[in-house]
């Protein structure tokens, strides 16, 4: 079971028994409510993205892709040798070298403004650097009617009942079916939570097959 984008539409109107103009023209905010959950409260490998650049010599700076939120690693390579880069708050890179002239290769970076990294201290020479960051995917409302995403063919039920929970509240609906709606989605959270960050980030090899009392 999935969702392409016209059927999780057809599909909120349909729960809700609701094709009001205005209603319809919310729908995409609906959706994007329940992403926007969904996207807060699970780590799933989806929103990780691995992007390479470089750092250039005498240039301490860093540009941020476009939809950077925030990372998981620095890698740079120098020689064929690959390195992490220690995350430290921008305020001990500006007290430790503010104001030296020391430049070599970059053993810490940290976030210095809304679109640039901060490297210390400053490059010697042009390195290669990866990034590991997360990163926020597309939203369904941005495709077509037939497109899909991640989220809407795997976890479509999450995506749908989210949708509905800000759908009707939206409509001034009644408490408990709104509660209904959110403890449905709850438990469509809860299975992909388990899988995203207990069965995608492991394997059977390392920790084994999981174990249950025998019945």
């Amino acid at each position: 079971m999935s969702f392409t984008y016209a059927q999780l539409k057809t599909a909120i109107q349909d729960y809700t028994d609701n094709d009001e103009t205005v209603f319809v023209n919310n729908l995409n905010n609906f959706i994007k409510a329940a992403e926007e959950k969904i996207f807060k409260s699970v780590d799933l490998d989806l929103f990780r993205k691995n992007v390479s650049s470089i750092v250039s010599i005498n240039d301490k700076f860093l540009s941020l892709p476009t939809d950077y939120l925030s990372s998981f690693s620095l890698q740079i390579t120098t020689a064929g040798n690959e390195e992490f880069l220690l995350h430290k708050d921008v305020n001990f890179l500006q007290e430790a070298y503010n104001g030296s002239a020391a430049t070599g290769k970059p053993k810490y970076y940290a976030q210095f403004d809304i679109s640039n990294f901060i490297v210390a201290p400053t490059p010697d020479a042009e390195y290669a650097v990866e990034l590991h960051y997360y990163y926020r995917p597309t939203s369904l409302t941005a495709g077509a009617d037939s497109g899909t995403t991640w989220i809407s063919e795997n976890a479509p039920f999450a995506l749908l009942y989210g949708s509905l929970t800000e759908a009707y509240t939206f409509m001034k609906g009644e408490p408990d079916v709104i509660q209904n709606y959110d403890k449905l989605y709850m438990q469509y959270m809860e299975r992909l939570k388990d899988f995203g960050e207990a069965r995608e980030n492991t394997d059977s090899y390392r920790m084994g097959l999981p174990l249950r009392p025998r019945t």
